[in-house]
């Protein structure tokens, strides 16, 4: 099941600043996608654990680590912020050139991308923001999946996403645009409620 499409109308990062704050709205190739209510706890958990390891890691260097709601302009060459068509806000991100940060979010690709899966935006991150990170330059982008307790890895080679690297969500996982950084699994899935 795909994220509704606001309307058939092709949009801007223009058009959506007007739009009421009280409902989320995703860009992509200037379609508006609705992002589903609230996320659940578990959703939550694992992404600010996430963003907690990150950030206590990058906290003396260049790199910064961002939790969503976060708007991350994604231009195709040097157009104005108005004429940008895609917009998105991962669950966590990191940026490592400060030049990309403004009172705004973020314009440009950030370094490091994680979506946290739930069933209503399971295929959206799969497919269209995959091909969104991927067309951007994210160097690297993972999937991580809460209740089958997996991450799925892709990593920037040659302007394109190879084979992706899929791992349990155990020990930890390197994040390898990071270097010396690795997410630790073991104590955040204790959390986690039993698999079902």
């Amino acid at each position: 099941m795909g994220l509704a499409r606001r309307d058939s109308i092709h949009h801007t990062y223009a058009d959506y600043l007007r739009w009421p704050e009280d409902v989320r709205y995703e860009l992509i190739d200037g379609e508006a996608f609705m992002m589903a209510p609230a996320p659940d706890l578990e959703h939550q958990e694992v992404a600010g654990e996430i963003f907690r390891q990150l950030a206590n890691r990058l906290a003396d260097g260049p790199c910064r680590a961002l939790i969503a709601p976060v708007d991350v302009r994604l231009p195709r060459a040097n157009e104005a912020d108005d004429q940008i068509d895609t917009v998105v806000q991962p669950d966590v991100l990191v940026v490592c050139d400060p030049s990309r940060l403004d009172r705004r979010g973020v314009r440009g690709a950030p370094d490091f991308v994680v979506e946290v899966l739930s069933p209503s935006t399971a295929s959206h991150d799969h497919v269209r923001k995959r091909q969104v990170y991927e067309r951007a330059g994210v160097k690297e982008y993972w999937l991580v999946h809460p209740t089958d307790r997996m991450v799925t890895v892709y990593r920037l080679v040659d302007g394109a996403y190879g084979k992706p690297d899929v791992q349990e969500l155990q020990g930890e996982t390197a994040v390898d645009v990071l270097p010396g950084v690795v997410i630790a699994w073991d104590a955040l899935v204790e959390r986690l409620a039993p698999v079902e």
